[in-house]
């Protein structure tokens, strides 16, 4: 058995069934113990590393995996219990909650885990950094390498959330459960705030050379996909949170070209757009329609979906696109979606028009070192004509953004507005 054929299918176990291990065992020895259980789901795949390439890989490999990873937790126990001399009567129930434990659990007990080691990571009372890398690494099957690339920031930092939020589950010995009904809505809440920011992360990543991460947009629609189709949290805003995820990421095949250069929504070939998503997105829309309450995911996802279900970028429902964005500004004066409607707007009615809206906030502070204002006063700028103040904006943009893809199409940009050189190109 080739050994890269045998490092590809751990690499796909790792990333799809490694939450998932880590969620069943959880259950059995308590979250308070989420070290012994990530140890040995690692070491269950280290092994199977070594020996398939010689032994060949099993018929199920998820299951010999799990077994695996079981045997472990159990010999880790035995070990605990030695040294103490004494089985205590902590280490004497996690040993019988193992040993006891019957056959692979069946596939709704998997995701039922799974939920419950999502409210865990997103508890509210770890800091929200610390959720963002509680749920990728210990429901998504992230590594921490993974994670500090994709925010960006040192692995040390990473290591060090990780740490804190599972001191604070032991400390607090938070629940491994779905909270009841009057703890549901504000843990609900942080759930759904942790997979957003987790999805747009991987739609528009903040720096680096690739604009997007498939592995984290996938990610966050199946962990949401879990959230809203449990009985327990299905909302409309649960399943408004899939819908637009579905619209948004049936656009990613077409967000770049070959070359991996950034293309706007007017440039992208729809026949790339992933019909199946869009039918799903439609299907998820329907439900969340269900509440009496309009929140802002049900207004963004009805925006993703009149440009998913638009045949061409000409036949694009702006009239209904600019009344949502209304009714979000209503909801939420963020400077972010005052900025998004002056697109919006500029698409109705006029470059003129949505430059009007998008002055409002030029001076936001929340949106000083937001590349997106003075690229889309930029872009503005440039409809109308005016070079001068179009150049002076993308270079603005430009010193801002930390994407290389993003930052080619703002030099691109630059280039057309202007025939001198962009200031600060090569060390902004």
């Amino acid at each position: 058995m080739a050994h890269k054929q045998v490092d590809s299918l751990v690499d796909h176990l790792f990333r799809h069934k490694a939450g998932e291990m880590v969620a069943i065992l959880a259950r059995h020895v308590g979250v308070r113990h989420l070290d012994l259980v990530e140890d040995v789901v690692q070491e269950a795949l280290a092994r199977a590393m070594r020996d398939w390439p010689f032994k060949g890989i099993p018929s199920d490999p998820s299951a010999w995996l799990y077994q695996v990873a079981r045997n472990a937790a159990l010999d880790t126990i035995r070990r605990r219990a030695t040294r103490a001399r004494s089985q205590d009567d902590v280490v004497d129930l996690l040993y019988t909650r193992l040993a006891t434990e019957g056959d692979r659990p069946f596939a709704a007990e998997i995701a039922d885990d799974q939920l419950r080691m999502i409210f865990v990571a997103c508890h509210p009372a770890i800091p929200a950094p610390a959720r963002v890398a509680l749920t990728l690494k210990t429901v998504g099957g992230f590594g921490v390498g993974e994670i500090a690339r994709a925010f960006l920031v040192p692995e040390a930092t990473v290591a060090q959330r990780l740490v804190r939020a599972k001191r604070l589950i032991a400390d607090q010995a938070l629940p491994y459960a779905v909270p009841g009904p009057d703890e549901l809505a504000e843990r609900l809440n942080s759930v759904v705030d942790v997979l957003y920011l987790m999805f747009n992360e991987g739609y528009g990543a903040s720096a680096g050379e690739d604009l997007i991460r498939f592995d984290l947009c996938a990610e966050a629609v199946r962990l949401a996909e879990i959230v809203a189709t449990h009985p327990v949290t299905e909302t409309p805003e649960t399943c408004a949170l899939v819908a637009l995820m579905r619209f948004q990421g049936a656009r990613l095949p077409a967000r770049q070209n070959a070359d991996g250069e950034l293309l706007l929504l007017p440039e992208q070939d729809r026949a790339r757009w992933d019909r199946d998503w869009i039918e799903r997105g439609l299907s998820f829309l329907d439900r969340s329609a269900g509440g009496d309450v309009l929140t802002r995911l049900h207004l963004e996802a009805g925006i993703a979906a009149c440009h998913a279900v638009a045949p061409d970028y000409a036949s694009t429902d702006w009239t209904t696109i600019a009344r949502h964005y209304a009714a979000l500004v209503t909801l939420d004066a963020s400077p972010v979606l005052v900025l998004n409607q002056a697109v919006a707007v500029a698409e109705l009615d006029g470059a003129q028009a949505g430059l009007a809206i998008a002055q409002r906030v030029a001076d936001a502070p929340a949106l000083r070192d937001y590349y997106l204002l003075p690229a889309t006063l930029g872009e503005l700028h440039r409809r109308l004509g005016h070079n001068a103040e179009a150049a002076a904006a993308f270079e603005r943009a430009l010193a801002l953004s930390r994407a290389e893809p993003v930052r080619r199409f703002i030099k691109k940009r630059l280039v057309e507005v202007s025939e001198r050189e962009p200031l600060g190109v090569d060390n902004a």
